[in-house]
């Protein structure tokens, strides 16, 4: 790819979910190339399209086969004469990065922190001490161990229900695999509560868990912020989105489907204020809940990669692609000023992960949802997978069976995990 000053450069994107798409799309909105893409499986996203030259190599998602391909992948780089971005598009290839960046950083530019931080802040409980430090609101938790877990004696819980169930080490979670799994539980009962942390380690999971006080309210309550930092720790773009639903699907619960732009000085501040403060570089994305009860936005965790929802940020006029090309190709922002996003509401659109009829139908009646149907009616929206300069007949037929599948999970599923 080549810059409008004719500086070139080389993406690679691993993966092959919504994230590549969106991140390999971002990269063709400015260049008009395909990205190259290396992924251990196909999925969906990443079907039948031109935007993204996609490699699979079996076992590429986990060490040793993924450093003994990188190792490869170096090889067949190293006389590119232009910078190659590196860009993990996932938790595990994120983590996989950092892990041996010292090993990789010679030929690809890996814009992460190193990983004893990356190790820190991945885990949602050392993430909480994190967070203790530099005075950030997150819900009251309580650790639970699998030697608690598995003693046999009952486990006491200090919240009422229901509460809220999720692994802290969510790169573990991937490979744990039971009937009624989800990416996160909430949970109604004590009966309800007992039977699932027992499936959760008789099925392998080895690290703790993450008891939380339920914050009251429905999706709608959600925040989302995405921020990109750069080389020397300064914050440059921060967009924040409010989510107004949710899928229900069991394993896909906490995945946003709709996302409206928001502009909130105070989360802006603070956000930047921790990222700086702990020398933070590269994507970032973190998830947060207000708390009616005490007028907060507490945070869930943060993800050190772009989400599978952030084109809603490229979708706002905030290229995705575009920061990290400034950063380590164009080497323009440095000087630059902080953006702060979603500042002019007539520049506003709607990111729907779902079709329309899906979000009139299943998202809860509020004003947000009244400025996202305006946004609708005058055509102000978009998602990340229907793109018009990539279509073709096998794709359009791949994103009606998409579109349909969440049709049948919002019926099938939504009144017991989201109503």
């Amino acid at each position: 790819m080549e810059t409008k000053n004719g500086v070139k450069f080389t993406p690679v994107l691993l993966g092959s979910d919504f994230n590549v798409y969106g991140m390999a799309r971002s990269f063709y909105d400015l260049y008009h190339e395909p990205v190259q893409a290396f992924a251990s499986i196909q999925l969906a996203p990443t079907r039948y399209t031109k935007v993204v030259n996609l490699e699979l190599i079996p076992g590429f998602d986990e060490d040793p086969v993924w450093i003994e391909t990188m190792r490869k992948l170096k090889e067949r780089y190293a006389d590119h004469p232009e910078p190659v971005i590196l860009i993990g598009c996932g938790d595990g290839y994120a983590e996989l990065i950092s892990k041996h960046k010292a090993e990789l950083e010679d030929v690809f530019i890996c814009p992460y922190i190193d990983y004893d931080k990356l190790r820190q802040l991945n885990n949602k409980e050392n993430f909480y001490k994190v967070c203790d430090q530099y005075g950030l609101p997150y819900p009251h938790t309580r650790i639970i161990t699998k030697e608690e877990a598995t003693s046999g004696e009952p486990i006491q819980q200090p919240f009422g229900y229901p509460v809220a169930l999720k692994p802290a080490n969510s790169v573990e979670w991937l490979d744990v695999h039971f009937e009624g799994r989800k990416k996160a539980f909430r949970i109604q009962s004590e009966a309800e509560f007992t039977d699932i942390v027992a499936k959760i380690y008789a099925n392998g999971y080895q690290s703790d868990l993450i008891l939380q006080d339920f914050i009251p309210g429905d999706d709608s309550n959600m925040r989302v912020l995405n921020a990109y930092v750069d080389q020397d720790h300064h914050v440059k773009m921060m967009c924040l989105g409010h989510p107004l639903l949710e899928d229900c699907a069991p394993s896909a619960i906490g995945n946003y489907v709709a996302i409206i732009p928001e502009y909130n000085e105070t989360i802006y501040r603070d956000i930047q204020k921790f990222l700086e403060a702990i020398d933070f570089t590269g994507y970032a994305n973190f998830d947060m809940k207000y708390d009616s009860r005490d007028q907060s936005f507490k945070l869930f965790e943060i993800n050190l990669r772009q989400g599978r929802s952030s084109f809603f940020v490229t979708l706002n006029g905030y290229n995705l692609a575009d920061w990290v090309v400034k950063d380590y190709v164009k080497h323009t922002l440095a000087d630059a000023p902080t953006v702060y996003g979603n500042q002019d509401a007539s520049q506003h659109a709607l990111w729907l992960g779902v079709p329309v009829k899906v979000f009139k139908q299943y998202t809860r009646e509020n004003v947000d949802k009244d400025r996202a149907l305006k946004l609708i009616a005058a055509g102000k929206y978009g998602t990340t997978y229907r793109f018009d300069q990539d279509m073709n007949l096998k794709r359009w037929a791949l994103i009606k069976w998409m579109e349909h599948n969440y049709t049948v999970n919002f019926k099938k599923y939504f009144a017991e995990n989201k109503g």
